[in-house]
């Protein structure tokens, strides 16, 4: 089994991209860039597939702007 990705590298992705994204979209760009069966962690959360990873990074407030246009910053990504 690979290691598992943390969430902070998904937001760094999405920050280089430039792109805003849907919940399909960033699925999409995640499953792209580290393959359909990764799995990602966060502080408070470990094991989740990227569709599960969105949900608990949108439930922490880290995506900014709409459901449909949605985008992260700098500044929502923890320094530890």
């Amino acid at each position: 089994m690979k290691e598992p990705i943390h969430g902070h590298d998904v937001m760094e992705m999405m920050i280089a991209s430039g792109e805003k994204y849907s919940p399909e979209t960033l699925e999409k760009a995640i499953n792209d860039k580290f393959g359909p069966d990764a799995r990602f962690f966060v502080c408070s959360a470990s094991d989740m597939t990227a569709k599960e990873l969105i949900v608990c990074l949108k439930g922490k407030g880290k995506f900014v702007g709409p459901e449909d246009a949605f985008t992260t910053g700098t500044e929502h990504v923890c320094k530890h």
